[in-house]
């Protein structure tokens, strides 16, 4: 049997070009569950252990929690760019330069606090979305142009990516 690979725990994103209001509600309850997810996933978890890798030469799972937060910030910023702009043109980021700034060492409850008020916000706007707006699209410099029905299963996908990182590590190494 093959080794899993602890790059995707979960399997690599998969794009949808076929967007539907089932598939959209789906992607924000996904959303929604994402903050309490990945808070259960650290709950208990000592300084070492949120120090320690998820896979070799991966990020701990302090800077994994903090990934998440900045990436969902930038998230919520494109969509609403998006909405707001005819086809805006984001700004990429650093994220492994981002990993390794000092904000990456706070407690991971700094994190997890914005990210359960950033999901909060989130939410509230991809329920007041038509579904006309999913179509809106943003240009990505590397990705071309990206619908926003794709950003929402990307990010939905997003969450539970790494929340899985971390869960399956302390299955590895049997944390409790």
């Amino acid at each position: 049997m093959p080794e899993p690979d602890l790059r995707y725990p979960i399997g690599k994103f998969q794009r949808d070009d076929s967007p539907s209001p089932e598939n959209n509600r789906r992607h924000i309850a996904e959303i929604e569950a994402a903050p309490a997810q990945l808070r259960r996933a650290v709950a208990g978890l000592a300084p070492a252990q949120l120090d320690t890798p998820y896979r070799p030469e991966g990020w701990t799972v302090r800077q994994t929690v903090h990934h998440l937060a900045d990436s969902h910030m930038n998230a919520y910023v494109r969509f609403k760019l998006a909405l707001t702009e005819d086809a805006p043109t984001i700004k990429p980021y650093a994220e492994a330069l981002w990993a390794q700034t000092a904000d990456n060492q706070e407690p991971v409850e700094t994190s997890l606090a914005l990210l359960e008020a950033l999901h909060h916000r989130w939410s509230k706007l991809l329920h007041s979305m038509k579904e006309s707006d999913y179509t809106r699209t943003l240009v990505h410099p590397d990705n071309g142009v990206v619908p926003l029905h794709v950003q929402l299963s990307l990010y939905s996908w997003h969450g539970r990516h790494h929340t899985a990182h971390i869960t399956a590590l302390r299955e590895r190494n049997g944390w409790k």
